[in-house]
């Protein structure tokens, strides 16, 4: 049983400040899902309070079945749906907020070309992001942002694993393309793809 298994278990049983552990681990993605949704900081505050309260109060029904993680994730798009649903009368669904990148590295806060080069490499990326289409936006983001495995990247979107593989593969070649084409930034050299394409085959 991992420590998270056991402050799932004390959480479970009402102790808050085991449920309470559980919310420092994850708030900080819950919220930057939240934030790339709504582009609007109260909004994501709003969103992210809606997610762990709804997950405080299903918790006596979490099986275990899926990681925590992936119910987490999937609470989260679901309020971030309803929250588009709310804004706009248009059909949408999960995950329309997924224009996440990651926060800055707040090591790098004494060096401030490396912060820059960052905050311009986040930005053409949002750019790219929001080019490509939603469903390959979902795959990726989850992968590559919140750093799901495969398999829970497929239970969280109730599609195949063989799926969730194909579609990153394809999501990964047309930001490729779209970053080539805006020639703003230098991308990886080739010897750093194939190296992380060996690790994905691992998983």
């Amino acid at each position: 049983m991992t420590g998270e298994d056991v402050l799932i278990k004390r959480a479970k049983k009402g102790e808050m400040a085991a449920f309470e552990a559980l919310v420092s681990a994850y708030e900080r993605r819950v919220y930057t899902l939240a934030l790339r949704s709504t582009n609007s900081h109260e909004d994501a505050l709003d969103i992210t309070q809606e997610v762990f309260l709804k997950a405080y109060k299903g918790l006596p029904f979490f099986r275990g079945e899926s990681g925590f993680s992936t119910w987490l994730y999937r609470i989260t798009m679901n309020k971030c749906v309803d929250f588009a649903r709310s804004k706009k009368n248009v059909a949408v669904e999960p995950i329309d907020d997924e224009k996440i990148l990651q926060l800055p590295d707040f090591k790098e806060k004494n060096q401030p070309e490396k912060s820059l080069e960052k905050t311009e490499l986040r930005e053409e990326i949002d750019i790219a992001l929001n080019m490509i289409s939603e469903e390959h936006r979902k795959v990726v983001i989850l992968r590559d942002v919140a750093g799901m495995k495969y398999s829970d990247i497929a239970k969280a979107l109730s599609i195949e694993e063989g799926t969730v593989k194909s579609r990153i593969a394809r999501a990964r070649s047309a930001l490729r393309k779209i970053l080539i084409d805006r020639g703003n930034i230098s991308l990886p050299s080739s010897s750093k793809q194939s190296e992380r394409r060996r690790e994905d085959a691992k998983l």
